[in-house]
C-alpha cells in the first residue's frame, strides 16, 4: 500500500478527551449548586408579589411572607427582612441577601439577590435625547 493514499484520521486524544470532561464536570457542579439557589429567589419574588396583594400594613405584609416561605421552604430571608415602603400611594416591598455556596477546598461562590414590587426608575432624559 501506498503511504499517499492512507489517509489520517481526525479525532479527540485521550488527553483531550479527559480535559473535556474535566471543564463539563466542573461546570456541572457549578450550576447543579446553582440553580436551587436561583430557583429559590425566584419563589422569594414571587412571594413577596403575593404578601403585598395580601396585606394593606408591614405587619400584615411581614406574617403573609412568613407564611408563604413556611410552606415553600424558604430559608434565606424572614418577613422582617423586608424593606416596606410606600411610594405614590403605593405599596413596595423589597429584599436584598446574600448567599454563599461552598465549591471546593476553600473556594465559595457568593450570590448577591435583590428583588422589589416596584417598578424600576424611570431614565432620566439627557441632552442627547432632548
Amino acid at each position: 500500500m501506498n503511504n499517499s493514499s492512507i489517509s489520517r484520521q481526525g479525532g479527540v486524544s485521550l488527553m483531550g478527551l479527559i480535559f473535556i470532561l474535566i471543564i463539563l464536570s466542573l461546570i456541572a457542579m457549578v450550576g447543579i449548586k446553582v440553580v436551587p439557589a436561583v430557583i429559590e429567589y425566584r419563589a422569594i419574588s414571587k412571594a413577596i408579589v403575593d404578601a403585598k396583594q395580601s396585606g394593606t400594613t408591614v405587619r400584615e405584609i411581614q406574617l403573609s411572607f412568613d407564611k408563604r416561605a413556611e410552606v415553600g421552604y424558604l430559608d434565606s430571608i424572614k418577613g422582617s427582612d423586608l424593606e416596606i415602603t410606600k411610594v405614590d400611594n403605593d405599596i413596595v416591598v423589597s429584599f436584598a441577601y446574600e448567599k454563599k455556596i461552598h465549591l471546593v477546598g476553600p473556594a465559595s461562590l457568593v450570590l448577591d439577590f435583590t428583588g422589589t414590587t416596584g417598578r424600576a426608575p424611570a431614565k432620566k432624559a439627557s441632552a442627547a435625547d432632548k
